[in-house]
């Protein structure tokens, strides 16, 4: 039986990697003394690896495809196939931006003022490159962790490093100079692997019920009871991804209605559409949006 070799990301996208598999319909099952979980597909086989490190393992056709940060791809240059964007972190679905920082009292304003200066970050390459292309000369260093607290203890000027609200590095008296890259999880392939269709269908499979779960996320489903006299009142109300779908219930002048919508909705269309005449309205979660 073929199989498809799939790395999943090991550390802070770990947790959000295997619920939006659990979502899309692959249940991913993880030992602490075991770098090859189980997945209820045969055709795939998981295996566990730092997001830092996904793309060289593709790019080498260890793994057929992966999960990683768009941020990993560029700093290790790797040349893969980009499949899809899923943006979806561990706490939010929102990228992290990955930024220059220094303390609140540092007289660096912009990223000329750090000129042979001295940069600590986990990114070093792309940050080496970053400087190199606007012609400004620093000193990058690679940081094993605990990189706010290089800045604010002097080991360092600045740091480039990743945040999602900017909130943290406030707390910690940083103020951001600039953001330097977006960055995304990202389903990526061996170009090799593309190129073979069967790997390609199963990749593409991956990617089309792994986007309908992302999209499931900010969704929910709602379903009323509406008298046939009501009905136009209530449409008017209800934001859809196509036509709503009515119909009519059993011997009765009442119809049912139901759609999908935004989860920020819900809080205020359901009294607008109880004043409209409908009843009986469930909502519900979704797991898939295709």
């Amino acid at each position: 039986m073929k199989q498809l070799i799939l790395g999943i990301p090991k550390g802070s996208l770990q947790e959000s990697t295997l619920r939006l598999f659990r979502q899309s319909g692959w249940r991913i099952t993880l030992s602490d003394r075991n770098y090859f979980p189980e997945i209820n597909d045969p055709e795939i086989s998981c295996s566990i690896c730092r997001a830092q490190e996904m793309s060289r393992y593709v790019e080498s056709g260890t793994f057929d495809a992966g999960l990683t940060g768009r941020d990993w791809i560029m700093e290790n240059d790797s040349s893969v196939q980009i499949v899809a964007d899923l943006i979806y972190s561990k706490v939010s679905q929102r990228p992290a931006r990955w930024v220059l920082a220094v303390p609140m009292d540092s007289p660096v304003c912009e990223l000329e003022d750090l000129k042979g200066k001295k940069i600590s970050t986990e990114l070093v390459n792309f940050t080496k490159r970053y400087f190199g292309s606007r012609d400004i000369h620093v000193q990058v260093e690679f940081s094993w962790g605990a990189t706010e607290a290089k800045v604010i203890s002097g080991l360092c000027d600045a740091i480039v490093e990743v945040t999602e609200t900017g909130a943290t590095m406030r707390a910690n008296g940083l103020r951001i100079v600039k953001e330097l890259m977006q960055s995304n999880t990202q389903l990526i392939a061996n170009p090799k692997a593309w190129e073979d269709p069967w790997k390609r269908e199963k990749i593409e499979e991956i990617s089309l019920l792994l986007q309908g779960a992302l999209r499931a996320e900010d969704l929910v489903g709602l379903k009323m009871n509406v008298p046939e006299d009501r009905l136009s009142s209530v449409i008017e109300l209800l934001p859809s991804l196509n036509a709503p779908t009515v119909a009519h219930l059993y011997q009765s002048d009442w119809l049912s209605v139901e759609t999908v919508i935004s989860k920020n909705a819900v809080r205020e269309l359901i009294p607008q559409l109880i004043k409209a005449g409908a009843e009986g309205i469930i909502e519900y979660s979704l797991n898939k949006v295709i």
